[in-house]
């Protein structure tokens, strides 16, 4: 007996020390707190972007006798002189855009850049008394923080949903063909509308640009990682567009045969088809051929388009590089010295 009436004395002791557990009224008090100081804050830097596209009757471009088609996103404004991050796919295409302030200001907006390739734009307002969003660091991002979107989607403005951070690190095919990289998945909801509005914390800073959500899935919703839009923003500010590297093949992903891995004792088991090489371009003058299989660029190896599309940045434009193939049965390497894509290309 003495034995049994010990155990029970030590687990009233622990019981008795051990703190009480919060109730659930309080940590959802606490979460309330949080989403409403942020959305308090962040709220008047949110618009609603409207924009005309000028359309025929078959849908293309026409600058004669056009009929005008619009279409909305939201975006928020960054700096006190009123540039506005927002989606390319928002303002893409558009003969007029005007921004409407949380204040019930209407403003005229003008474009100053737009990056397909990174789903970006930016926008400029002239107008008194802005309030610009804080933006955060999306490297100190953590999966299952609270995160909160702020946007206008079917034209309510400033509808706020919360939810955490899903994921980290995803990647996103934009509309040009090329990954977004370091994309944030969220399960604050999304619809049609939010594009371009900010993904913030839990203390107002911008943490991601919402960019995309995954029809029918639910709470499956994207955003761009806001130290990609602090690159692409600084950059279409000062030059209007993204310079990226451009050597001129169409490819295609193949895997490399495996006695040639084990020959030339490779780093990569798949490549670079090139299906074809453009008249004057970098490629042709390097001597690339169709059916060279590229496998490396410089000392980076290349598995497959993304990554070749990741090593053609500004950096590169000019710079003789090594790049590596597999022609046949042989190992070459040639030199190539991308030049600047240019605008109209998607890759």
């Amino acid at each position: 007996m003495k034995p049994a009436l010990k155990l029970v004395a030590t687990e009233t002791f622990e019981t008795e020390n051990r703190p009480a557990p919060q109730s659930d009224g309080v940590l959802l008090d606490a979460y309330s707190t949080a989403v409403i100081a942020a959305a308090d804050k962040v709220s008047p830097s949110v618009v609603n972007i409207e924009i005309r596209r000028r359309r025929d009757e078959r849908g293309r471009a026409a600058p004669a006798r056009p009929d005008e088609r619009g279409g909305s996103g939201s975006g928020f404004i960054f700096t006190p002189d009123g540039f506005i991050l927002t989606n390319s796919h928002v303002v893409d295409g558009a003969s007029r855009i005007d921004v409407a302030l949380s204040d019930g200001r209407r403003c005229q907006a003008r474009l100053i850049g737009s990056d397909p390739d990174s789903d970006l734009a930016i926008v400029r307002i002239d107008a008194p008394g802005l309030v610009p969003a804080a933006l955060g660091d999306s490297n100190r991002v953590r999966v299952g923080q609270v995160a909160i979107a702020i946007g206008n989607p079917y034209g309510f403005q400033c509808t706020v949903t919360a939810g955490v951070v899903s994921a980290l690190g995803r990647s996103l095919r934009s509309n040009s063909g090329r990954l977004i990289d370091n994309v944030l998945q969220t399960d604050a909801a999304l619809n049609p509308g939010n594009s371009g509005g900010p993904l913030v914390d839990s203390r107002g800073q911008v943490i991601g640009v919402n960019t995309a959500i995954i029809l029918p899935a639910q709470g499956l919703c994207f955003a761009i990682a806001v130290n990609t839009a602090k690159f692409v923003a600084a950059r279409l500010i000062r030059d209007g567009k993204i310079r990226r590297g451009y050597i001129g093949v169409a490819g295609q992903n193949v895997p490399v045969h495996r006695r040639v891995v084990r020959f030339f004792n490779l780093p990569v088991e798949s490549g670079v088809l090139v299906a074809s090489v453009e008249p004057t371009s970098p490629a042709q003058k390097a001597g690339l051929m169709i059916g060279d299989v590229i496998i490396a660029y410089g000392s980076a190896p290349v598995t497959g388009i993304d990554d070749l599309h990741r090593l053609l940045t500004d950096d590169v434009i000019g710079t003789t590089t090594s790049v590596t193939v597999i022609r046949r049965t042989e190992k070459l390497v040639v030199e190539i010295a991308p030049a600047e894509m240019p605008a109209f290309r998607a890759g």
